[in-house]
């Protein structure tokens, strides 16, 4: 059974932000009140179309006592009830607990693996697979760093990708992707098997509780690379943190060292901030392995099979025979397929 007191709360809460909203709310106000009026609707339209159809049965079965209303209230209570699992279903969904963080813009952080220079050229792959579909999306795609190997390949990558439920649908990306193809620098036709490592961060929220005193990091201004010939960045632009507590390092290379310095925070308060959120998760569940969306990074979740024109995630034994559409960024069904996944192990482990 549905927790009827649950349902009510719920709307309750959505009319009472939908007052708010409708009056004025107060500008300092407004924001938040917005975000959570967005993330309540869909759950309460869920509820709404539930309700429905169990009134609807409800009505339905009153009327098998009148002769003349007997064959179309059969009818409709077939109708109904044969929608009623779907609709049980998709709101036992909509119920389930939210990441705080899957409305977050996210970090997308890529480096090559073993392989050499096919890791380095993978990456690269992965890189623009990652842009295109980001401008499919309608999402907004930032380089915040990327360094490239003489090839052409990429030696580290970051991104910041923001746009409606940025996180919620890339964090299934984390982990190790796996490619077997001939590489350009192959001469003898030879399949090679070379990975790239993937990190998905949620961007941390202003509000959040990360705490960077100007003594725990150095801050270090460099020269940044250019193409060459007129286009050499002759400024000390390029900007390096160092967390000194935990030794991580993050760089940002674009020319305006305002702007680098920001970068740079931002991917050092993700990167903090993801820390904080795996030590959560680690000590709040024991049951994360069972989850698609663990983060484990050491994990291989997927493989590229050029030859054989196959993709396949490991983590739920999908495979489809459509890799040059899933270079292309078309990364929609696995994406749904991985969020299905994880929500069905959450119910499961619910009852």
């Amino acid at each position: 059974m549905l927790p009827e007191d649950r349902l009510a709360q719920i709307t309750q809460r959505f009319e009472f932000l939908e007052a708010q909203l409708n009056a004025g709310a107060e500008p300092a106000r407004i924001a938040a009140i917005s975000r959570e009026y967005a993330e309540l609707k869909p759950v309460v339209e869920q509820i709404a179309r539930w309700r429905a159809a169990r009134d609807g049965i409800d009505e339905a079965q009153a009327m098998l006592t009148d002769p003349e209303m007997r064959a179309l209230a059969e009818e409709e209570l077939a109708r109904l009830r044969d929608q009623m699992p779907g609709l049980e279903q998709d709101l036992r969904i909509a119920l389930l607990p939210r990441d705080a963080a899957d409305a977050r813009p996210a970090i997308i952080e890529i480096r090559p693996g073993t392989g050499g220079d096919e890791a380095a050229l993978f990456a690269g792959d992965l890189l623009a697979m990652y842009r295109r579909h980001a401008e499919a999306q309608g999402w907004s795609f930032q380089m915040l760093e990327l360094t490239e190997t003489e090839l052409g390949g990429v030696k580290e990558a970051v991104a910041r990708i923001e746009g409606d439920g940025v996180f919620a649908r890339l964090k299934y990306e984390s982990g190790v992707h796996r490619v077997q193809r001939v590489p350009e620098t192959e001469s003898g036709g030879r399949i090679h098997t070379s990975a790239a490592t993937v990190a998905v961060l949620p961007e941390a929220a202003e509000d959040a509780q990360i705490d960077i005193p100007a003594s725990d990091v150095r801050i270090d201004t460099m020269r940044a690379s250019g193409a060459g010939g007129q286009h050499v960045n002759t400024t000390d632009s390029a900007v390096r943190i160092t967390h000194l507590p935990t030794g991580i390092v993050v760089t940002s290379s674009e020319k305006s060292q305002h702007q680098n310095r920001a970068n740079a925070m931002a991917v050092l308060r993700a990167r903090l901030y993801d820390m904080e959120r795996q030590k959560a998760d680690a000590e709040r569940a024991a049951d994360r392995k069972s989850q698609v969306g663990s983060g484990d990074r050491s994990e291989r979740i997927r493989t590229y099979n050029f030859p054989q024109g196959r993709m396949t995630d490991h983590r739920i034994n999908l495979t489809l025979y459509a890799l040059d559409r899933v270079m292309a960024g078309d990364l929609t069904e696995i994406i749904d397929a991985l969020t299905a996944h994880d929500q069905a192990a959450r119910l499961a482990a619910q009852e």
